[in-house]
């Protein structure tokens, strides 16, 4: 092979390796154009929501449960009812026992009715007494009349007068003993009140009613299934707005404050970012130690303080998901 056909091979193998080396270059910068923008935050930390544990308040069987995990409850929305037969049947028995005691009570005014009478009557035969004694003292005066008709007839009206003191004593000791017959019916009645008051209560405690606007999260149990008070039926929480625990570094703790909006960013399709406003609520003002799953801005800092931010959840944010925030 010749010299000049040497030259030409070298000069073909270096135009090669030059082709290879440019190709190459595009590649690693066509990959790196690809790949999704790193977006700088200032904290990070995971979503959660105020959750609710609605546990049962009766004793007995569920005799309905309408929900399912994922629902949309309100408050004050019944949902189920626990077994309230025997609480039922004790409530009517107490009725019972109430109105056998009010039958008791005395009617005072119509007790005491026959003293009013006898007043009414001694109250007119005094009156003719008063009448017929000054009409015998003026004939006493025209020597009409004796003395001794006089002394028949001042003994008559002071008769009637003692009569009429008898009578109203005799009426107020009734009235007063009747009164105390009342009053020893209604110190019975005050229990038996109390105790209808306290199986209402608990008749009202078997109706299952959903606290709080929100949605089913979990379910603990079923129809038919026999529960006890404090015993969890599900857990519930509204979900329109979710809160980020974030943390902060010591040297951050300057650039927020109570009320606060800044960025919220959360992964979105293409591996790209999703940004939302939100709003800090709580600055923990006790620091702790950095959880191992979340990210600071210092990385290196031990001691964090832990803030919470309200934001608003357009139905993409899920209890757990990761986000990041910018102050600014």
């Amino acid at each position: 092979m010749n010299t000049l056909t040497i030259m030409k091979t070298k000069a073909n193998a270096y135009q090669q390796k030059a082709i290879c080396y440019s190709l190459v270059t595009l590649a690693i910068l066509f990959l790196a154009s690809c790949q999704p923008k790193k977006s700088t935050f200032d904290a990070s930390g995971s979503f959660e929501a105020q959750e609710t544990i609605v546990s049962a308040e009766a004793t007995g069987r569920i005799q309905q449960f309408t929900i399912e995990e994922g629902d949309l409850l309100q408050a004050g929305q019944t949902v189920g009812y626990i077994d309230s037969v025997q609480i039922y049947l004790k409530k009517k028995q107490i009725e019972a026992q109430i109105k056998a005691a009010g039958y008791k009570l005395p009617d005072i005014s119509t007790q005491t009715g026959f003293y009013n009478q006898q007043q009414i009557v001694t109250q007119t035969r005094l009156k003719n007494l008063l009448h017929e004694q000054k009409r015998f003292q003026n004939l006493v005066k025209a020597e009409a009349a004796t003395q001794k008709q006089v002394d028949d007839i001042n003994a008559q009206v002071e008769e009637a007068q003692k009569q009429m003191v008898v009578i109203q004593k005799q009426q107020e000791a009734q009235r007063s003993a009747l009164q105390t017959q009342t009053s020893g019916i209604k110190g019975e009645l005050l229990p038996l009140s109390v105790q209808l008051q306290q199986v209402e209560d608990q008749l009202a405690k078997c109706r299952i009613v959903n606290p709080v606007n929100g949605t089913v999260l979990t379910k603990y149990a079923e129809a038919f299934e026999i529960t006890t008070p404090g015993k969890p039926l599900y857990k519930i929480a509204d979900l329109s707005s979710m809160i980020l625990r974030a943390y902060v570094s010591g040297n951050q703790l300057t650039q927020v404050k109570l009320n606060q909006k800044v960025k919220v960013m959360t992964d979105d399709i293409d591996g790209k970012f999703k940004t939302t406003e939100g709003t800090i609520s709580w600055i923990n003002d006790k620091a702790e130690f950095t959880p191992k799953t979340i990210q600071t801005k210092n990385e290196r800092a031990n001691m964090v303080y832990a803030i919470k931010i309200i934001v608003k959840n357009d139905g993409q944010l899920k209890i757990g998901m990761y986000g990041e925030i910018k102050f600014n």
